[in-house]
């Protein structure tokens, strides 16, 4: 079986409704992310037991700091038991090899990503805090950052995708959040939402996407599970 390549992010302010969520869900069809609303609410405990239920879990915290209290984080995460982690390229090569270094080498141990450029931000935002550039340029410097201090991939915009892609290569990990099933408006912004560069599963794919983390689409559908196979369909056809 083909691993599944949608992540479904588990945006909850406790552990009960993600799991009550995740009962909803396959570990066939999908993986789960734990971000930092579920895992401050909720503890290492939900990440466990995610994990138990037989789901690949993504522990997207984001980690940003001086490399040593990087490292010791990734190692600690490391030991929940998940599948991927992520750290902000921002936080400088020392600090990314010093994470990558923390997780070893083993075959099982968890791949680690680094945030480029948040979905959030548009250039006018990013000059707001002194980088003045675009993000498709801020997220290719980044990414090759990423790639040259030994990381397995990065999350960046599904407009980005495609550049990084040619860049990097077909190995590297190029994990895409801001994704609207076409069967939600194709592709559009929703009212209240605070990604900006976003795109549809299948052309965010298409540009070279490794993985798609899906939300509100799938975890306030009234039936998740449908949504989750509607993508799916989505996707292969």
């Amino acid at each position: 079986m083909i691993a599944p390549r949608v992540i479904v992010a588990l945006d909850f302010a406790d552990a009960a409704e993600a799991l009550a969520l995740a009962r909803r869900l396959t570990p066939e069809l999908c993986r789960l992310k734990v971000g930092k609303e579920l895992f401050t609410a909720a503890g290492p405990a939900v990440v466990e037991a995610l994990v138990r239920s037989g789901f690949a879990v993504f522990l997207d915290l984001k980690f940003h700091d001086i490399p040593n209290t990087v490292a010791q984080a990734c190692r600690s995460a490391a030991g929940l038991g998940v599948w991927m982690l992520d750290v902000h390229a921002s936080g400088g090569r020392a600090m990314l090899t010093a994470a990558r270094e923390a997780l070893g080498n083993r075959p099982e141990r968890p791949r680690l990503i680094a945030v480029t450029v948040l979905t959030s931000l548009a250039a006018s935002d990013l000059r707001e805090v002194g980088i003045d550039d675009t993000p498709d340029r801020a997220a290719s410097r980044l990414a090759q950052l990423t790639q040259a201090s030994g990381l397995d991939g990065v999350v960046c915009s599904p407009l980005e995708a495609a550049s990084l892609r040619s860049q990097c290569g077909p190995d590297f990990l190029l994990v895409a959040p801001g994704i609207r099933p076409a069967f939600e408006g194709r592709g559009e912004r929703e009212p209240g939402d605070d990604q900006k560069r976003i795109a549809t599963p299948r052309a965010a794919l298409e540009a070279g996407a490794s993985y798609l983390v899906i939300g509100r689409p799938i975890t306030r559908a009234p039936d998740p599970l449908t949504a989750l196979r509607r993508i799916h369909e989505e996707i292969a056809a």
